[in-house]
């Protein structure tokens, strides 16, 4: 699959023509990507209750069900309509899990968490100035969801949700210094990738 933003483009048109193998192809290509989302956006309170790939699978399948609704011919529209249904089924799971809870506390709506993460992924890992194609995103979130569990959050933790390094070291279970030494080893991790990526 060429997967340039004309390559997506066509992909697009050939899956609303009907072809079933371009939008298993388009579904594929952004898995990571929604899976990266996902996993940046679920409390630790909500691990173990569900998995961030259960709610990737559900987005996905749901995609699929309702693709013919899509009325749209690009790659950014693609990945809206994408994350649009991430976050309902994710506004869904916390609203089922909240119910269970007896203090519930005022959170960021899971809405703009999604919408955060995905503008800081389009940064991530990035030199300045303009931002990285959706191809490089797409590796990068490839490279980030490929990592074992314990340095995927890390990652999301500093680079998507931007924690200094206490609050890092908090959520992980760990001093700063451990903290911050993990992160580390996990971009490096990233960086062999993406290099590999881009070989």
């Amino acid at each position: 699959m060429d997967r340039s933003e004309a390559g997506i483009a066509s992909c697009i048109r050939l899956a609303r023509e009907g072809q079933q193998e371009a939008l298993n192809e388009l579904l594929a290509a952004h898995r990571n990507h929604l899976r990266v989302l996902a996993v940046s956006c679920f409390h630790r309170e909500m691990q173990g209750k569900a998995d961030p790939s259960d709610v990737v699978q559900e987005t996905l399948l749901k995609v699929h069900e309702n693709f013919r609704h899509f009325r749209w011919t690009t790659e950014l529209e693609w990945m809206s309509w994408l994350r649009t249904i991430l976050v309902n089924h994710l506004t869904a799971f916390q609203t089922g899990f909240r119910r269970e809870r007896r203090n519930v506390t005022r959170e960021e709506p899971l809405e703009s968490l999604v919408d955060r993460s995905s503008a800081m992924l389009r940064h991530f890992g990035s030199a300045p100035g303009p931002w990285p194609s959706q191809e490089a995103q797409r590796r990068e979130a490839a490279a980030i969801s490929e990592l074992d569990p314990e340095d995927r959050d890390v990652v999301i933790l500093r680079n998507l949700h931007e924690l200094d390094w206490n609050a890092v070291g908090e959520r992980t279970g760990r001093s700063p210094d451990a903290a911050r030494m993990l992160w580390a080893r996990a971009m490096q991790r990233v960086g062999g990738r993406l290099e590999g990526r881009v070989s």
